[in-house]
């Protein structure tokens, strides 16, 4: 299927950045899926998921939360984020979350590369609020609901992996119009917000994750009390982002499982056959 794809400007003053992509030949109003990035941006492996939505029949966009005006933030601009991606990448698992092990191991990077990943680590994994993206994901979902001309007037969805997994579970809390919402392996709403949800949600996590996994159980439970729609599957043998086919973590087998259901729900809640 042909798609037209592009960086686009919307919101009220056209503040906000996001990677859009649509079947080329259907006509508008087509139902809508947000793409909600990992920790890393809107980078190839997020566009890509948005144009596997596109090829599905979906206009997708995957809003770029670290622009402001069009632009990325100090520390977050793409080649930054990729030497982070690197620096990780040369050194095991278990040194990324050792502070210690980690100062070390950037020492032997040479200047200016050293400094540049400190800066760029810290702004990336220094705190992660999500409350800071409420306005962004409000943002997105109306732009798609009530502006674009290729969705205008037709369900919107949200999708959202590690970090946005987090913040697809927010929006739904956010936005009582959403349709749906998808977490993979993200951080799931404290029970204060969870009486917000208006629309099903559908979870998907890896036994070999258990910062986030562990936690999933308490939140089916406190969904079931609260009368909300909330179905979950945890992948045996997979680790977090399993999704994710650039990352060494990349499951075939659970990446192919949970994006057949995912399609088969947003099928549903949008209207769908």
């Amino acid at each position: 299927m042909s798609l037209h794809t592009e960086w686009i400007r919307y919101g009220k003053n056209g503040e906000q950045l996001g990677y859009l992509a649509k079947p080329e030949r259907l006509p508008n109003g087509q139902p809508a899926v947000i793409v909600l990035q990992e920790i890393w941006g809107v980078d190839d492996h997020i566009q890509n998921v948005a144009n596997r939505f596109a090829e599905a029949g979906y206009v997708a966009l995957a809003p770029d939360l670290y622009a402001i005006d069009g632009k990325r933030k100090e520390g977050f601009e793409a080649d930054a984020i990729d030497a982070v991606k690197k620096f990780l990448e040369t050194v095991p698992p278990q040194v990324w979350n050792d502070t210690e092990a980690r100062d070390r191991a950037m020492e032997t990077l040479p200047e200016p590369q050293r400094t540049q990943v400190r800066r760029t680590f810290g702004a990336l994994f220094g705190g992660l609020n999500l409350d800071a993206y409420n306005e962004q994901l409000l943002a997105a979902s109306s732009f798609l609901r009530d502006t674009y001309p290729g969705s205008q007037g037709q369900p919107v969805v949200s999708i959202g992996f590690c970090m946005g997994g987090g913040l697809s579970a927010r929006l739904a809390t956010l936005d009582p119009k959403l349709a749906g919402a998808v977490i993979f392996y993200g951080q799931a709403p404290g029970e204060d917000r969870i009486a917000s949800i208006q629309c099903p949600i559908r979870g998907f996590y890896a036994s070999l994750d258990p910062r986030i996994t562990d936690a999933v159980p308490a939140f089916a439970e406190q969904m079931q009390k609260a009368g909300k729609d909330f179905r979950y599957r945890v992948y045996e043998g997979a680790h977090h982002a399993f999704f994710n086919d650039s990352r060494a973590s990349y499951h075939p087998q659970a990446a192919r499982s949970a994006f057949a259901e995912v399609l088969t729900f947003f099928n549903q809640v949008t209207g769908g056959v």
